[in-house]
């Protein structure tokens, strides 16, 4: 299975703002900036995980990204899931359905090797996965702040 550029990019800013308590709040702009990102790109993102209620956004001085409590505790499976959505490894419906929909083994199969991909990704926490070394190295990416 492959994951969109879009959950990628999501679970990159978790990871990197599960670290920025050194730093403090950090901006999207400094998020995308450690990333290497585009900064819109990178608002589509928290954009998103602020509607799961993994991040949450505060304006003005003194504010920026934070993770929630959730965003701390959440299964990177079921952040996975929420991000790439519900859809099937292969489309046998739709405008040209495929003939073999009815009696085919290979869409179970694939269904399942998507569940247990899923799986595998369901003890991970973002807290695991910024245990060391990941942790440094995202400290490191860190953008230069004005002072």
């Amino acid at each position: 299975m492959r994951l969109t550029k879009f959950t990628d990019l999501a679970l990159r800013a978790v990871m990197r703002l599960a670290v920025s308590e050194q730093d403090g709040p950090l901006t999207t702009q400094e998020v995308a900036e450690a990333m290497a990102v585009p900064s819109a790109h990178m608002a589509k993102a928290v954009t998103r995980l602020q509607h799961l209620g993994v991040l949450e956004a505060r304006r003005g001085r003194g504010g920026g990204l934070a993770l929630t409590a959730l965003g701390r505790r959440a299964s990177v499976g079921w952040l996975v899931r929420e991000l790439e959505g519900q859809d099937e490894v292969v489309a046998c419906e739709g405008d040209q359905p495929c003939p073999l929909r009815a009696a085919c083994r290979l869409r179970r199969a694939l269904r399942d090797a998507q569940e247990a991909f899923y799986a595998t990704l369901d003890p991970l926490t973002v807290t695991d996965l910024v245990a060391s070394p990941t942790g440094p190295v995202l400290v490191g990416l860190a953008g230069h702040r004005p002072e």
